[in-house]
């Protein structure tokens, strides 16, 4: 499986165009010399504590075993798994390569949750000693010479990164032809932000011990290729509990597991039999493919638009009004920021109204609440910021998304000192930044956010 690049909600901030509001933004440009002697030394690293998530919306039964079964039994590409699949016996993780400082932190995070929350039997193993399960950070130039779009990645069958070419055609390495998992290859960049570099531990080591496939219609997963969740959640912890269940074991039919999930969830998820079914529709091949138009690699800006005015156009032909909607109109209000500010930002609107109407998907809405206190800011409208804000913050805590954090802080700083409130602006920019090296990474890359976050407002646009 293939983590891409963070194309979705994780979309972040720009400087407005004279006046009209934020257009889209990629990573933060570098600022020079002078810009960079101008701002403040920076804080250490914040982290985050190795606690859990927050608790999931209850699940009924009926929605998590058909979740179950198409999350296990089918590729993202589509293509149907015969037989079940997992590890049987311990799980010993390898750690090798370029390694950053930090990373064995993360990743000892999270072994520790899929050991508690999960059930799992995973150990890591002493750094350089061969599992297996094996994680090797390389540059990530290495990973987009195999894969150009891939952030980072999962194999079957190898355990170095020097292996994959010569043994991708090969049987060993076709997940369609494992009767179960005896030995997987994680690789992951080892030049990339702290955050970034997590979340592809997360979400690499959740698809090689569980699912293969990712499926659009799950609003609180990191199975779902809108990448907007970027640790596991306590529903991922839950189909990883089941993929280990004792009921279970490698080489089943998908009728022969799904006959045994009945009771199976009605013991892990005993709540979830009073839970009544969202029985939320399939997701045509069609949407999808207006998604992967409108964030793939290598389109056009125009292509992207017309993709995502697709993606739109399909969600409502089919009915939805869940967050698949939202996320149609969110690519749109990111992607026509540029040409058409004040229609982008309908649509984000739009976004932000579906989006805070469902439990599901208040981390989402935060994402969206971001992008309107952008414009607000923009507007000269710093009270509209901070109301767009509030409670923002905990849900970034809650959902450990530093990048996320830091932007909020950012925002409300700004939107803070034009309220007349600079000693509290300074505490909650002191702050950001602590987050912001976490979520951007280089030094020059926070810098460079703060100076695009503090340029948004028309004060400052008006001095420079």
């Amino acid at each position: 499986m293939v983590l891409l690049p963070r194309l979705g909600l994780c979309l972040t901030l720009l400087l407005p165009a004279a006046c009209m509001g934020p257009p889209p933004l990629e990573p933060p440009s570098t600022p020079t010399r002078a810009a960079q002697q101008a701002l403040p030394d920076l804080p250490p690293m914040k982290l985050f504590p190795a606690g859990p998530p927050p608790a999931s919306v209850a699940v009924s039964n009926a929605d998590l075993a058909r979740d179950f079964l198409d999350l296990s039994f089918q590729l993202e590409s589509g293509r149907k798994l015969p037989v079940f699949t997992r590890f049987e016996g311990q799980i010993r993780v390898g750690l090798s390569g370029q390694v950053p400082p930090g990373m064995a932190r993360d990743l000892d995070v999270v072994i520790a949750r899929l050991r508690r929350e999960a059930g799992i039997d995973i150990v890591r193993l002493p750094l350089g000693q061969e599992g297996n399960l094996n994680i090797s950070a390389v540059a990530g130039d290495d990973i987009r010479r195999e894969l150009p779009a891939a952030a980072c990645f999962v194999v079957p069958g190898i355990s170095q990164l020097s292996q994959y070419r010569r043994a991708r055609r090969q049987a060993k390495t076709d997940w369609a032809q494992l009767q179960t998992r005896e030995r997987l290859a994680i690789f992951v960049p080892a030049d990339a932000p702290p955050q970034e570099l997590r979340d592809c531990l997360h979400e690499e080591l959740a698809q090689s011990l569980g699912p293969l496939n990712d499926l659009y219609r799950l609003p609180d997963s990191t199975f779902n290729d809108d990448n907007i969740h970027s640790i596991l959640t306590a529903y991922d912890m839950l189909i990883l509990r089941v993929t280990y269940a004792p009921e279970l074991r490698s080489g089943m039919s998908r009728a022969e597991v799904a006959a045994r999930l009945p009771a199976l969830l009605d013991r892990l998820n005993p709540q979830g039999r009073a839970v009544a079914p969202r029985r939320l529709g399939e997701t045509p091949g069609a949407w999808k493919l207006a998604v992967a138009r409108a964030l793939g690699p290598g389109a056009s800006p125009a292509n992207r638009v017309r993709g995502a005015q697709q993606a739109v156009a399909l969600a409502q032909s089919y009915g939805w009004s869940d967050h698949r909607l939202a996320f149609s109109y969110y690519m749109l209000g990111r992607l026509a920021q540029a040409q058409d500010p004040g229609r982008a930002k309908g649509y984000l609107t739009r976004a932000h109204e579906i989006y805070s109407a469902d439990p599901h998907t208040r981390l989402h809405a935060a994402h969206t609440a971001v992008q309107l206190a952008a414009y607000a800011l923009a507007e000269g409208k710093p009270e509209r910021t901070l109301a767009l804000l509030a409670g923002r913050e905990a849900v970034a805590r809650d959902y450990q998304n530093a990048m996320l954090l830091a932007n909020i802080e950012m925002l409300r700083a700004e939107a803070l000192e034009r309220t007349g409130r600079p000693d509290e602006a300074r505490r909650v920019r002191l702050d950001s930044l602590g987050w912001a090296r976490y979520g951007f990474g280089p030094d020059w890359a926070v810098r460079a956010r703060l100076q695009e976050i503090a340029a948004l407002s028309p004060a400052r646009r008006g001095r420079g």
